[in-house]
């Protein structure tokens, strides 16, 4: 089922953010996951690693096709989650819990100010 959580926030790219202080904890949408497909692989960059906003910082591969993944602020990487390696249906099953893919160290907060709603990222899929 979709879900949307609305303590959440989301880019038209179908990444979500979830910030607690100045760390956001970043993956794809339940709708992007149901997109794709059964997820069977997620390159992930390594922790240090500096990105800007909307800049590509992974892949992800299903059995239907493989999508870059896309930052929805720039920040430092200090987590990546190496569960994935393994174990990548977790995006299917929990991408909102397990599924996670990277936490970074936000060098803006205020770009996160343009991400939608869960209510807006829901009529954004509908359309």
């Amino acid at each position: 089922m979709l879900t949307y959580p609305a303590e959440l926030k989301y880019v038209k790219s179908h990444e979500y953010v979830s910030v607690e202080g100045d760390i956001a904890t970043i993956g794809i949408t339940s709708f992007a996951a149901d997109q794709l497909g059964d997820v069977t692989f997620v390159e992930l960059p390594k922790v240090g690693k500096t990105f800007k906003n909307e800049e590509k910082f992974g892949v992800i591969e299903s059995v239907k096709s493989v999508s870059d993944l896309y930052m929805p602020c720039g920040g430092e990487v200090t987590a990546v989650n190496d569960k994935l390696s393994a174990e990548p249906e977790l995006v299917n099953s929990d991408c909102y819990g397990d599924g996670w893919m990277i936490k970074v160290k936000l060098s803006n907060k205020a770009e996160l100010d343009e991400a939608m709603s869960a209510d807006a990222y829901k009529e954004f899929v509908v359309e």
